[in-house]
């Protein structure tokens, strides 16, 4: 029997949960929790009953337990402040508190012509030349305002859409917008060339052949770890496209630059012995590194990702070439607002260089999230607030 409660469907024949006639990607131990306390609702279901129906009994950290609570939350649109539908009463155990509606399996679908303008269900992947011929993967999906999302490493344009790391994210990101994001050169769909003579220059007219193609004119950039750097040096070389930055877990200055290049060294060694290696305990450690806090479907992820995005010897010159990455010198130029935040735990990219970044730039906020991730999964804790953060910030570009 499918369930209904406010814009969301819930079908447990087909594994399916909607929201505004859209799919939600989630986990199937966050579909059974959804399942679970729709189908109990309004009634409080105590938390050994959850980890009966959900886990079969097996013992659950709380930590865990809090994760996948919160992942549900950001399924149906929901966060651990407001506690709008899933409402959890410490001690005693989780309720949804919004009314649940069964209807058979055979009732029809909501119209079409409900479903938001906003398509998240599909991406279209084109392809751009960067100003040196570089081959360059890029997609849109969704219809709104635009959001450019900065490419990086660990990342592939198509395995990316059923990925429980990127997917979730990337349905939110496009929730009433037009997302446009792109493979890196080396990476994903992208040409797999990437010459010695790289530099972030170099990857910066990646991301500018992007928003060419896609027809950018003045936008907002959102970025991770190392596009963080290139997408700073884009915003100081056209400041005048750049409308808002989003630049979380980042760095301005690599291992090498800060002078550290043993640093730099070691992972580059790491990389050309383990990257891509079916079940090596490097590929394990990258994933584990890259995110501490995660379940083990995510780490699978970004272990399978590893392999997907790029040859061994391509991921070892992209990371000399991140330890080699100093944009201190063009942080003056840059005049766009920023949101920076870091994971106050984070052990691939240090604090500090967020810090450092937000008291260098004109117009910038900074947020410590309470996170040993580099990567920040969907079952993190901190995973909806941090969407939450990047909505408002970007809804202040749409009313400026």
């Amino acid at each position: 029997m499918r369930k209904r409660f406010g814009d969301i469907l819930l079908d447990p024949e087909r594994h399916l949960l909607e929201r505004g006639g859209t799919p939600v990607h989630v986990e199937p131990q966050v579909f059974d929790l959804i399942l679970l306390l729709a189908s109990a609702a309004p009634e409080l279901v105590p938390y050994d009953r959850l980890i009966e129906e959900v886990w079969g009994g097996r013992i659950v950290s709380d930590a865990t337990l809090a994760a996948r609570i919160s992942a549900a939350r950001a399924a149906v649109g929901d966060d651990g402040k407001r506690q709008a539908v899933i409402r959890t009463v410490p001690r005693r155990g989780v309720q949804m508190v919004v009314p649940v509606t069964t209807e058979a399996d055979d009732a029809p679908n909501p119209a079409p012509a409900l479903a938001p303008a906003s398509d998240t269900a599909r991406q279209t992947i084109r392809y751009t030349t960067s100003r040196d011929g570089t081959g360059i993967a890029w997609a849109e999906t969704g219809e709104g305002p635009p959001l450019l999302r900065g490419g990086h490493w660990l990342g592939h344009l198509e395995h990316d859409w059923t990925s429980p790391v990127w997917r979730p994210l990337l349905d939110r990101l496009a929730r009433g917008r037009r997302l446009v994001r792109y493979d890196p050169r080396g990476t994903g769909l992208s040409d797999r060339s990437f010459g010695d003579s790289v530099t972030v220059e170099t990857l910066a007219d990646d991301l500018e052949a992007v928003a060419d193609a896609a027809g950018l004119e003045r936008f907002p950039i959102y970025a991770i770890s190392q596009s963080v750097p290139v997408a700073l040096t884009f915003a100081a070389r056209r400041p005048e496209r750049v409308s808002r930055l989003i630049l979380l877990n980042g760095s301005i200055q690599g291992s090498t630059a800060r002078g550290d290049a043993a640093a730099t060294d070691t992972m580059v060694a790491m990389i050309r012995s383990g990257w891509g290696v079916p079940g090596s305990a490097f590929m394990k450690a990258v994933a584990t590194l890259f995110m501490p806090r995660a379940t083990p479907e995510e780490v699978e992820s970004i272990v399978e990702m590893q392999a997907l995005s790029a040859s061994a010897e391509v991921a070892a010159r992209i990371r000399r070439v991140i330890g080699e990455i100093d944009v201190t010198e063009v942080l003056p130029r840059i005049t766009a607002p920023a949101l920076i935040m870091h994971c106050s735990g984070d052990v691939i990219q240090s604090p500090d260089q967020s810090k450092l970044l937000a008291r260098s730039l004109a117009n910038a906020e900074f947020h410590l999230c309470d996170s040993p991730n580099h990567i920040v999964a969907p079952s993190d804790p901190i995973w909806a607030g941090c969407l939450d953060e990047f909505d408002r910030f970007l809804d202040g570009d749409a009313t400026a």
